[in-house]
């Protein structure tokens, strides 16, 4: 009995560790390493790829770069909330991973060699390459990415805490691996979003004070560093020598110019004048006026300068008028959309924009991800626990800015506009508009724009037929932006843009948390757990078309509780340069951080000849 016992014991543990085995192995057999990876997909570069397809093999390194930057800056460091930093001085910086500019989200591995994660995607493990470095030659490793997680979470702008929320535990494996856990719930798209991080070297930065604006220049690791700094006036980034990544595959064709310079101006008619002396090389127009009407002359009869547009495929986010909703005023939304109403789009767009734009109906605009006509089965599935606490109109109207006849009057949308204040209990007292608890309605509107002025006044003077007191307030920049990081204002144009993948980062755009803290992108303030509660939806996503039906719920949301005035948008980039530049073929489609693949130019061989 005793043997039969120990044999049932020997052979029951056998079958027992025989089958955790078959387990580990079918476990084991699920973990992908790769070179790159897609949020949904497969990459469209096979590991042995040489370069991207919208870089050309013909580009040549050498020359400069010119560009213009509005107002000032004080400061190199870019991941805090405070100063007004420098532009590009992403240059400086490498990442683990880096996106490719004509496929919607995929990373392809820079200073991580590879990506190695489970198919839930519940972690992921960076294996770093043993070539990259810092400008002062030492190597990166597992430590620095680890610090800079960190600091950037815990002392960073705010953003950095809502977008990377989803890690719950940072492991150390060697100075070359590195592992990140995510939490219950999170999102899909952290295994992507983590590679995005620029890697600060701990040694630069372990005894310096991180929140601090400086003029310092810092240590990176990308194709540029910092050359000379006039303080406020210009900086020159170098193109660095002996770069550890200038053969890269993702970099090929890349970042051709020896010197990239940024001169700043008052203010973009100043800009604007200089461009066309000479003073610089590339302008990114967003005026229609000034595209319409100020680009004109010899120089670009004998084709000296170039002007042209480029259509694109990214979503064009939303341009709008904001209200703070942290002001009691704007609390109310009857009074958000009697207001919503007053703004002639269709007369500003013939009389201001020589008919070049389309009005805004989506907070992701030119996408799939843009809502459209009624709920789907699928979103009212999303929605309809929520019926009490949202508009009837989410349910039962199809959204649509107020539309005019263009013909500068308005009075329909005005009409409306009062029948909604009076019903809601406004009253006019001496051609003023009070609240029901008795309170002036004015606020006022904060811009550093100047050629906003011409969009504006119009408004005021439409809402001012209301008995509405609008003024404006004209700052610098440096102002402005201080004031947006301190949320100490009534209502601005402002654009929020997005990607074709949204994720984590809604979080820091509408969720509740992200209104309360200083420097977040929630800059109106919303506070709605409706909202919270799909973002996370949203977030959670496995598949393309659950994230498309949680996309579509949150903008229908956000639209029909009017916390913006939607505005316009174009579909295409408006360019002008002086024609010292070469450039590939192909143009990358979805390039967002440099618009027109800017950094795939090159400078024509007879301009790098010198005197």
């Amino acid at each position: 009995m005793v043997l039969r016992r120990i044999s049932i014991h020997f052979f029951l543990s056998l079958f027992i560790a025989l089958s955790s085995q078959s387990h580990a192995a079918q476990e084991e057999s699920k973990i992908i390493k790769a070179h790159a990876i897609s949020m949904h997909g497969t990459p469209k570069y096979p590991e042995d790829f040489e370069r991207f397809e919208y870089t050309s093999p013909n580009a040549i390194k050498g020359g400069e770069l010119r560009l213009d930057g509005t107002g000032t800056f004080d400061s190199l460091n870019g991941f805090i909330s405070k100063g007004t930093v420098a532009g590009y001085t992403g240059l400086l910086y490498d990442t683990l991973t880096t996106g490719s500019s004509d496929e919607p989200f995929t990373n392809y591995g820079l200073v991580a060699k590879t990506i190695e994660y489970p198919e839930d995607r519940s972690w992921v493990t960076y294996h770093l390459n043993p070539n990259a470095r810092f400008h002062d030659g030492k190597p990166i490793t597992a430590e620095d990415v680890a610090f800079t997680f960190n600091l950037l979470t815990e002392e960073g702008n705010p953003f950095y805490k809502f977008y990377y929320a989803d890690v719950s535990d940072i492991q150390i494996i060697d100075d070359l691996t590195i592992k990140f856990v995510f939490r219950e719930n999170y999102s899909k798209e952290t295994v992507l979003i983590l590679g995005d991080i620029p890697i600060l070297p701990k040694h630069y930065w372990k005894d310096r004070d991180f929140n601090k604006t400086s003029l310092e220049i810092p240590l990176g690791s990308g194709p540029y560093t910092v050359a000379k700094i006039d303080p406020g006036r210009s900086i020159t980034y170098k193109r660095v020598e002996n770069y550890w990544a200038e053969d890269h595959p993702t970099h090929k064709g890349l970042y051709n110019f020896d010197q990239i310079r940024i001169d700043y101006y008052r203010d973009d008619t100043v800009a604007l004048e200089a461009f066309k002396a000479g003073e610089y090389d590339y302008r990114y127009e967003t005026s229609s006026k000034v595209w319409a009407t100020a680009y004109t002359g010899q120089a670009l009869e004998s084709r000296e300068m170039i002007k042209e547009e480029i259509s694109h495929q990214n979503p064009t986010g939303m341009q709008a008028y904001i209200f703070n909703l942290r002001k009691p005023l704007f609390q109310d939304i009857e009074l958000r959309k009697a207001v919503g109403l007053v703004f002639d789009f269709e007369w500003s767009n013939t009389n201001l924009f020589y008919g070049t734009y389309t009005r805004t109906k989506s907070f992701f605009s030119n996408s799939d991800l843009a809502s459209s006509g009624l709920p789907s089965p699928e979103e009212l599935k999303l929605l309809d626990p929520f019926r009490e606490q949202l508009p009837d109109s989410v349910f039962s109207e199809v959204y649509e800015p107020a539309v005019s006849d263009g013909k500068g009057q308005n009075r329909k949308n005005l009409r409306k506009a009062k029948q909604i204040l009076d019903s809601a209990g406004y009253n006019i007292i001496d051609g003023e508009l009070y609240s029901p608890s008795e309170e002036p309605v004015k606020f006022e509107i904060l811009m550093f724009q100047t050629g906003f002025e011409r969009i504006h006044n119009p408004f005021i003077q439409a809402l001012k037929r209301l008995g509405i007191n609008v003024s404006l307030r004209v700052v610098d920049v440096s102002q402005y932006v201080n004031r947006l990081r301190e949320l100490d204002f009534d209502m601005i144009t402002h654009t929020m843009s997005q990607s074709l993948s949204p994720g984590n980062e809604q979080r820091d755009y509408w969720g509740s948390e992200a209104a309360k803290a200083s420097g977040s992108r929630n800059l109106m303030g919303i506070a709605n757990p409706v909202i919270d509660h799909l973002i996370e939806v949203l977030i959670q996503a496995k598949t393309r078309e659950e994230l498309l039906t949680a996309t579509h719920a949150l903008d229908r949301v956000l639209l029909h509780m009017h916390y913006v005035i939607p505005q316009w948008s174009s579909r295409s980039h408006r360019i002008a340069y002086w024609n010292k530049f070469n450039r590939p073929e192909t143009a990358p489609i979805y390039d967002v951080r440099y618009s027109t693949g800017l950094m795939t130019w090159w400078a024509k061989p007879e301009t790098l000849e010198k005197p």
